[in-house]
């Protein structure tokens, strides 16, 4: 039956009580997080039929150097619109925007919000999964005109962090540091239920991800764990494996999240020569699916370093990525550090 099971506002509630100096802003600001991911899926389930679909202009690009679509740019404006008047947000940095956005004085909140408004944006037209990924830290004591220094903390000081899929099924998944939990909305009611609490990633590994069109770039110890892979149950990992690939970021942790596996997007040969340290940002999609990772038991890495450790040094900064079950996790970490050692 529709609407009986514990919704979004009462799991936050909830929470919110086991913490005795909790004011409650968080959970109001969570809330209104939720409301722009629901707007945000209603524009995106209307597609061409409202003319959501095709690129800005011709070929319009963003700070990132990306085509923008016309749903990246659409939800961009739903997300500052809806969390700039909340009351509990200070400023905010968008994928789409080169600068931060500061809310205005008179509305102005305690929290910092990173996120990506749609990731996923090259899946827009195929009717693939898409979704919005969120991270909020807190704006530092004393800060009275944010700036985009306020925002260059580590992952670990992420109050919450979240991402929303839109795919048959809108799911919310976040993690308050309590563990990671995920969130269907009902669209009869209007509501996001609980009906994944608690989500666990397996240890080990029976899939895999990547690119496999730049094989050819990639580095040894990257080539070394994939070719592995691909060895199945009469190479050294002793076991067979699975490919898949979305080319949605989104789409591939829920995937991990729900089934277990390994998602990587590699530094490479092709994107050292684009003058790129990485493919994925770290503010914005690395650092808040780390956190819900790391919640899941999973693990999050460049390959070199752990995710969440990281101080950053801009808002847009890039890194490599691998994340996923704790063994294979390890194992990519300790290949890694084998092919360091043997180069220096």
């Amino acid at each position: 039956m529709q609407g009986q099971g514990v919704s979004l506002t009462e799991f936050l509630i909830q929470e919110q009580r086991k913490v005795a100096t909790a004011t409650g802003e968080l959970t109001l600001l969570i809330a209104d997080i939720a409301r722009a991911c629901k707007a945000i899926a209603r524009e995106v389930r209307y597609g061409a039929m409202v003319g959501n679909l095709g690129q800005v202009g011709e070929g319009e690009e963003n700070v990132q150097g990306e085509v923008q679509q016309k749903l990246d740019v659409l939800s961009n404006d739903i997300m500052i619109a809806i969390l700039g008047r909340t009351g509990h947000v200070a400023a905010m940095a968008s994928e789409e925007n080169d600068d931060i956005i500061v809310v205005p004085k008179e509305n102005r909140g305690k929290y910092l919000v990173c996120f990506d408004p749609l990731d996923g944006s090259s899946n827009i037209n195929i009717n693939m999964c898409i979704g919005t990924i969120f991270s909020i830290l807190k704006c530092p004591e004393g800060v009275d005109e944010p700036t985009a220094k306020d925002f260059l903390q580590p992952g670990r000081e992420q109050v919450c962090s979240g991402f929303c899929v839109y795919g048959p099924s809108v799911t919310l998944v976040l993690t308050i540091g309590d563990g990671a939990h995920g969130f269907t909305l009902d669209q009869g009611v209007g509501e996001f239920i609980l009906t994944h609490p608690n989500i666990r990633i397996d240890e080990e590994a029976k899939e895999f991800a990547i690119n496999m069109s730049n094989r050819r770039f990639w580095e040894p110890p990257v080539r070394r764990f994939i070719e592995e892979c691909e060895q199945g149950k009469d190479g050294p990992l002793g076991k067979d494996f699975n490919m898949r690939w979305i080319a949605s970021f989104v789409a591939e942790t829920y995937r991990i999240l729900m089934r277990g596996g390994i998602w990587t997007y590699p530094l490479d040969e092709k994107l050292k020569q684009k003058g790129l340290t990485g493919r994925l940002r770290l503010m914005y999609e690395a650092n808040p699916i780390g956190l819900i990772v790391e919640e899941a038991g999973g693990v999050i890495s460049t390959g070199r370093e752990r995710v969440l450790d990281i101080q950053p040094d801009s808002i847009h900064q890039r890194i490599p990525l691998f994340l996923g079950a704790k063994k294979e996790m390890e194992l990519i970490e300790a290949y890694h550090l084998e092919w360091d050692q043997s180069q220096s």
